[in-house]
């Protein structure tokens, strides 16, 4: 049974597309920002400090060195292994209203001159979803990165795992941790860098694996939401709750860092690790 279609290689388009509205909301502070003064600031808020979320390639784009990326696998493809009713239909729309062919983009690029490979879920292509074909580019992306003894970093903002996938989704979680231990056992260094959500089987596998566990500020991180857990055990959470800087006091993660110091604190760790810094 087919999972996935033939991969090809691309390199990174030029310009990643742009928002056309002049202006946006920000969903915290309720200001309304001018488009060019919230890309000028990394699309982070400048009144109240909100990060907006970021499309795959704004990301690519914000954290990696100009015409330094280089895209693995860009042409695989999910199908519908078990005929899923609309799930085709799905896919086609988020294709056509995302341009992407899954949910996550993997290759190859450098931070600050420092050479990483790099794989970004795409919330904007189905939330982010986990299904056969995003484990399969971040497990290819992972062994190749231990072929070649460069570090890794997986930027993640999802959902959790593709529910018209079913069984074949959750098998993604074990496919990428199997990877990451072939990874870990080569002594190549893997980042994990949980953004705005990143919640289910995506969390609960590759997310929290990392040698180095970073939450991007005021990231949701958790396995089921918070009002799924108030409702199921009849409690009002803390504060906070499943917050970057929560799990950060309690010992989830190693760091929090806002997105305008992401790529500088990527670039040292990864001068650190090859000992190029003391």
């Amino acid at each position: 049974m087919a999972l996935f279609r033939k991969p090809q290689y691309s390199s990174m388009p030029a310009r990643p597309d742009r928002p056309r509205d002049i202006a946006s909301k920000c969903d915290q502070c309720k200001s309304i920002l001018i488009r060019q003064e919230l890309e000028k600031n990394l699309r982070v808020c400048p009144r109240c400090g909100y990060h907006f979320p970021l499309t795959a390639w704004q990301r690519i784009q914000y954290t990696l060195d100009e015409g330094s990326f280089c895209e693995l696998n860009a042409g695989l493809e999910p199908v519908n292994p078990l005929g899923f009713p609309g799930y085709d239909d799905k896919l086609a729309r988020a294709r056509k209203d995302s341009g992407l062919a899954e949910a996550v983009i993997t290759g190859r690029g450098l931070i600050e001159g420092e050479p990483a490979y790099v794989g970004v879920l795409a919330p904007e292509f189905m939330l982010g979803s986990m299904g056969s074909v995003v484990g399969e580019k971040l497990a290819r992306m992972l062994d190749e990165a231990g072929a070649q003894g460069v570090p890794a970093i997986i930027f993640s903002a999802s959902g959790g795992a593709r529910m018209q996938e079913s069984i074949f989704s959750l098998f993604q979680m074990a496919k990428t941790s199997a990877a990451l231990a072939r990874l870990h056992r080569k002594g190549v260094l893997y980042i994990s860098v949980l953004t705005h959500p990143t919640t289910g089987g995506v969390t609960a596998s590759f997310a929290m694996l990392g040698d180095i566990n970073i939450g991007e500020s005021g990231a949701l991180i958790g396995f089921a939401g918070p009002r799924v857990i108030q409702q199921t055990i009849g409690q009002t959470l803390p504060a906070g709750f499943q917050r970057a800087e929560f799990l950060l006091e309690h010992g989830m993660l190693d760091m929090v860092v806002e997105r305008k110091e992401l790529r500088p604190v990527l670039a040292r760790l990864l001068r650190l690790h090859r000992g190029g810094e003391r």
